[in-house]
């Protein structure tokens, strides 16, 4: 259970983060596409799309082919490295400020000699995109998801935001 002093630096930065992506103000930090060769125009919003077993998808998903190079799509720290049922190897990422948690899932690897701790720059090859966990082989893919949390948090908390207002520019959905 979240202390009521998380709970409500959450809220806030959440709120900081949702104008920076209705055009409201500038995002705090720079968030550029994270999959090498796509552009923002060919991002496709499926935040809140239907899942399985009645889940709402808390992300976005890049359609790339196996092996294209995942970048680190801000400035930050590589928090943890995991394999899981649902993502496969997934990444996460913290930003410089601690205020921002990265999820890079389905990975078909990491950057050889990647590990925990090490800082990461905007741009930087971090994974390679591939269909690990429960992503169908057939559409390889980076699942990217964005969480507001608070600095020295857990990497496993945070509130999810959708990512493609701030990787497009365009509103997203709700």
């Amino acid at each position: 259970m979240k202390s009521a002093a998380v709970r409500a630096a959450i809220a806030m930065l959440a709120l900081g983060v949702a104008a920076a992506a209705s055009g409201r103000g500038a995002p705090d930090v720079a968030i550029i596409v994270p999959v090498e060769g796509i552009r923002p125009s060919e991002l496709v919003d499926s935040w809140t799309s239907a899942r399985a077993g009645g889940r709402t998808h808390h992300a976005i998903d890049i359609p790339a082919p196996v092996g294209t190079p995942v970048l680190a799509a801000m400035d930050g720290r590589i928090e943890k490295l995991f394999a899981s049922d649902r993502g496969g190897l997934t990444i996460y990422q913290r930003s410089d400020d601690g205020r921002l948690m990265l999820y890079y899932a389905h990975l078909q690897g990491y950057r050889r000699g990647l590990a925990e701790g090490d800082r990461v720059k905007r741009g930087q090859v971090i994974a390679a995109v591939g269909a690990s966990g429960n992503a169908d082989p057939a559409f390889p893919h980076l699942h990217f998801q964005m969480l507001t949390t608070v600095p020295g948090s857990a990497w496993t908390a945070g509130e999810p935001i959708n990512p493609y207002p701030l990787l497009t520019g365009r509103r997203g959905r709700r």
